[in-house]
C-alpha cells in the first residue's frame, strides 16, 4: 500500500477543492466497485454488493489548509485557516498554492514571553517585492507542501489526516469479493471544517449502520498527553470522542471480530476531536456508529506519523467484519 499511500498524501486538495484528489481516488476504485456516483456537494460515493445491511465507511479525502485573506503593498499575504490549522506548527513551513505557487509561512516577531504567536502576527512570503507581483490573490488556498517519507515500518507526510483512512477504504473495497452486506464506501469533503460531506451523505444513504475510518492521537511521545493509544500497537477501536459515543453493540462486535481473528487493536478514548462517523450518528432517526481509528503522531502539522502496521491491521479487521453477515439492531 505504501505506493497508493506516497500518491494519495502529496497531492494538495483542502477542504472545499477536492475535486484533484477525487479524481485520484475514482480511478483506484473504478476498478472494484458496482456503482460510482459523485454528490451535489463532491462526496465520492462507490457501492459495493447489493445485500444484507446497508453499511457506510466514510474516510475524507480534504486537507487542512490556507486561503489568502489580505496581500500588502509589499507582497506579503496575510491568511486563515481552512480546518484546525495549529498555529504553533506553522513558521518556517512552506505551503504550496492551487496556482503553483510556493511560500513560506513567516512570523513578525516572537513573544518575548514565549507565548504561541497568534494567526495574525503571521504571514505568507511568496518571494515578492509588491501587491503587484505577488503570485497569489485574495481567496487563493494552499496545501501544506511536504514530501512522503518512508521511514521503514513509520511513514511520515502532511495530509496523512485523512488520506490514510483513504488508502484503507481503497484496499479494503480491492480485498472483498463478495461482501455480506451492501456498502458504500464514501470518501466524503469538508471534514476538516465541520464535517459537513459526511452530514449529507449519510441523509442521502440512510444507512443501517456507519464505520468512520480517521486518524487519532496518540499518548506514546516525551511528556505527551496521557493517552492509552500508541503507534504500532493495532488499529484504534473508538469507544468516545468529543463529538459522539460509538455505540457499544458495534464496539463489541469490532473488538470480538478482531479477537478472533488475532488482528492487535486498542481502545480509544479522544478527549479533543470527532470524525465523520458523528455525522453519520445524527442522520435521520439515528444511526448505530463507529470508528476505526489509525494512530498519528502530530496530527495537524506538515508532518503527520503513522505506522504501517496498523494501516495493514485496519484492513484485516474491515475486511474481516465486513465479508460476514452479522446483525447488531
Amino acid at each position: 500500500m505504501k505506493s497508493l499511500i506516497k500518491k494519495l498524501v502529496e497531492i494538495n486538495s483542502p477542504s472545499g477543492y477536492e475535486s484533484k484528489i477525487r479524481d485520484v481516488i475514482r480511478a483506484e476504485v473504478e476498478p472494484y466497485a458496482d456503482d460510482i456516483r459523485v454528490d451535489a456537494l463532491g462526496n465520492l460515493i462507490a457501492r459495493k454488493g447489493h445485500s444484507g445491511k446497508k453499511i457506510m465507511l466514510a474516510a475524507h479525502m480534504d486537507e487542512i489548509g490556507v486561503i489568502i485573506t489580505h496581500i500588502d503593498e509589499k507582497g506579503f499575504a496575510r491568511f486563515t485557516g481552512l480546518g484546525g490549522v495549529r498555529v504553533a506548527n506553522l513558521p518556517g513551513s512552506r505551503v504550496r498554492f492551487l496556482n503553483g505557487a510556493t511560500g513560506v509561512i513567516g512570523l513578525e516577531r516572537a513573544d518575548e514571553n514565549g507565548r504561541v504567536p497568534a494567526l495574525d502576527q503571521m504571514y505568507i512570503d511568496l518571494g515578492a517585492s509588491s501587491r503587484e507581483n505577488c503570485p497569489v490573490r485574495l481567496a487563493d488556498v494552499a496545501a501544506f507542501e511536504r514530501p512522503f517519507a518512508d521511514l521503514g515500518n513509520r511513514l511520515v507526510s502532511k495530509a496523512m489526516d485523512d488520506r490514510i483512512g483513504v488508502a484503507i477504504l481503497i484496499q479494503t473495497l480491492a480485498r472483498i469479493k463478495q461482501p455480506a452486506h451492501t456498502l458504500y464506501f464514501v470518501f466524503s469533503v469538508q471534514e476538516e471544517v465541520g464535517i459537513r460531506g459526511a452530514v449529507t451523505a449519510a441523509f442521502s444513504l440512510d444507512p443501517d449502520i456507519g464505520i468512520a475510518v480517521d486518524v487519532t492521537d496518540t499518548g506514546d511521545t516525551p511528556k505527551g498527553i496521557k493517552m492509552e493509544v500508541s503507534l504500532g500497537k493495532g488499529p484504534a477501536i473508538k469507544v468516545r470522542d468529543s463529538g459522539m459515543l460509538t455505540d457499544p453493540r458495534l464496539v463489541e462486535l469490532m473488538v470480538d471480530t478482531a479477537n478472533k481473528a488475532r488482528i492487535p487493536y486498542q481502545l480509544e478514548i479522544l478527549e479533543r476531536g470527532t470524525t465523520d462517523a458523528r455525522a453519520i450518528q445524527l442522520t435521520r432517526e439515528g444511526v448505530p456508529a463507529g470508528c476505526i481509528s489509525i494512530p498519528c503522531r502530530y496530527i495537524h502539522s506538515p508532518s503527520e506519523m503513522v505506522d504501517y502496521s496498523d494501516v495493514e491491521n485496519a484492513v484485516n479487521l474491515l475486511v474481516k467484519l465486513l465479508t460476514n453477515p452479522f446483525d447488531i439492531l
